[in-house]
């Protein structure tokens, strides 16, 4: 049995869809059970509950093999880095009660660092809090989500304009698709590792400039590049709608990003092969 958490989301409903499709049993988590009913159809268990509720993922680990977690974000959090530690401890104590022997972590580059990374801070902790309960861990820290790009295009929609948060426009940054993530974690899952890894996950590299180009050819208009200055970063993010909590963590992550501390220091490097060009089409049709 693998339980699969986030199983509604991308990522998680990418890995939980490949195991049943190879006929692995699988045992999904949902916070909602009219979302879960969806799985239950395709032949899945539901367990229904929260990620912070040690007792309740314990039970749903009772019988698996293997557990893909993640660190769900809650906007509504007073205080975020709290939030992020509540639940990860709530996850570890599942863990390690339950004997589950072997956790796939959808963390991030940049999770090796306890401070400058923003929200990242959190996977750092929970990626420690898992190596701790004596679980096998596959830590799985994947670059930049193609899908984020769904906020520029919204942007470009509205108003024409594509943000830049990086120095320079003409600066690659390695991508990565969610369904590539999800893929990864069903294949690890069914590899039973047996010692701890981290593995870096990055597809092809774009600069804001060729993004900017494809969001327009797409949305059949320009979307002209305007570069954010790091003073304007946490007010551009909280008029986009961003607590001011989270926007400063997402300031800090950009900051780390920008001068380079944010990088790839894994065991191995995996590279997807999804173009960010099939993930806007996705993004933008209809």
């Amino acid at each position: 049995m693998y339980v699969i958490a986030g199983a509604t989301g991308h990522v998680g409903g990418v890995a939980a869809g490949k195991l049943l499709e190879g006929g692995k049993p699988v045992r999904v988590i949902v916070r909602d059970a009219a979302k879960g009913a969806a799985w239950a159809k395709k032949g899945a268990e539901v367990s229904v509950g929260s990620l912070d509720d040690a007792g309740f993922v314990a039970s749903a680990l009772r019988g698996a093999a293997g557990l893909f977690t993640l660190l769900p974000a809650n906007f509504g959090a007073d205080d975020l880095y709290a939030d992020q530690r509540k639940t990860a401890d709530a996850i570890a104590a599942a863990v390690k009660s339950s004997g589950v022997p072997h956790v796939v972590l959808l963390s991030s580059v940049g999770a090796d660092l306890a401070q400058g990374n923003g929200p990242i801070k959190g996977l750092h902790y929970l990626e420690n809090a898992l190596r701790a309960t004596g679980t096998v861990l596959t830590a799985i820290r994947a670059g930049y989500f193609m899908e984020n790009i769904g906020s520029a295009i919204a942007a470009a929609q509205q108003a024409g304009v594509y943000p830049n948060f990086t120095p320079s426009a003409d600066i690659p940054m390695p991508m990565i698709a969610t369904r590539d993530i999800g893929a990864l974690v069903a294949e690890r899952l069914l590899a039973h590792s047996k010692s701890n890894e981290v593995i870096d996950l990055h597809g092809p590299s774009y600069t804001t400039r060729e993004l900017a180009q494809k969001v327009g050819a797409a949305l059949g208009k320009t979307a002209s590049i305007t570069n954010i200055p790091q003073s304007e970063w946490v007010p551009y993010l909280t008029r986009a709608g961003l607590p001011r909590t989270f926007a400063e963590a997402f300031a800090e992550m950009y900051a780390g990003f920008a001068s380079g501390v944010i990088r790839p220091k894994g065991d191995r490097l995996e590279i997807g092969r999804t173009s960010v060009d099939e993930v806007i089409l996705s993004l933008t049709k209809g």
